[in-house]
């Protein structure tokens, strides 16, 4: 679907980046989410490695991805674009009230409550793995992510989504846990992990992967 001679929408994403990034990058939430609702549209990619300019950074002021724009529209952060499309489908975002603003909870707890803790993993595992303040830092950070991977868990119970319905919450839910694939840490919750095969599963996800990751074999970096 991410492929149109005359696309609404246009999203900012990376050209390459490094294999343990590839599949993460946060455009993907946004491509998960455009396919679900089977709307198209087109990308705009930038080299990783490199500063975005001032024009980028009018888009989005960060300098990150993805950024938006429908022509209505231009915005960024991933969350945001989310609600923004979701206001426009039910299929991402119910009408009635009660369920609406449980997704919307929703997707700020994994904002808010969940990515910055495992993202702190990430960051020890990953970016400073040779430091060993890190190492040892590393226990209680763990022991504090596995608290909130069992609070989301417990909510979870038995349902196959967050709200009983699979909306952005779970767009962003699962997009989150996948910050930790590198371990064995949602393995350790069986309910979450089967939670996030299930978003993994899903076609538009595997046809929103398969959007992002296609550019970076064109684009890797040669060795010299």
């Amino acid at each position: 679907m991410h492929i149109n001679s005359n696309p609404d929408i246009r999203i900012s994403a990376f050209q390459w980046v490094p294999d343990f990034a590839q599949g993460m990058v946060r455009d993907i939430r946004i491509r998960w989410a455009l396919e679900e609702i089977e709307r198209p549209y087109d990308t705009s990619l930038f080299d990783a490695t490199q500063p975005r300019d001032a024009k980028y950074r009018e888009w989005q002021p960060f300098g990150q991805v993805p950024a938006f724009d429908d022509g209505n529209v231009r915005m960024f952060e991933s969350g945001a674009i989310l609600l923004y499309l979701g206001e426009q489908d039910e299929r991402l975002l119910p009408g009635k009230l009660q369920d609406r603003w449980e997704a919307t909870a929703w997707l700020i707890a994994a904002l808010n409550s969940v990515e910055p803790i495992l993202s702190t993993i990430v960051s020890y595992d990953i970016f400073h793995a040779d430091k060993d303040w890190a190492k040892a830092a590393r226990p209680a950070a763990v022991e504090f992510a596995e608290a909130r991977l069992q609070s989301v868990s417990d909510a979870l119970g038995d349902k196959n989504w967050l709200t009983g319905r699979f909306t952005i919450a779970d767009i962003m839910m699962v997009t989150v846990l996948r910050n930790v694939k590198h371990t064995d840490m949602v393995a350790g919750f069986p309910t979450l992990a089967a939670y996030q095969q299930r978003g993994e599963q899903r076609p538009a996800f595997q046809r929103a992967l398969k959007a992002q990751t296609e550019p970076f074999a064109e684009h890797e970096p040669q060795m010299v």
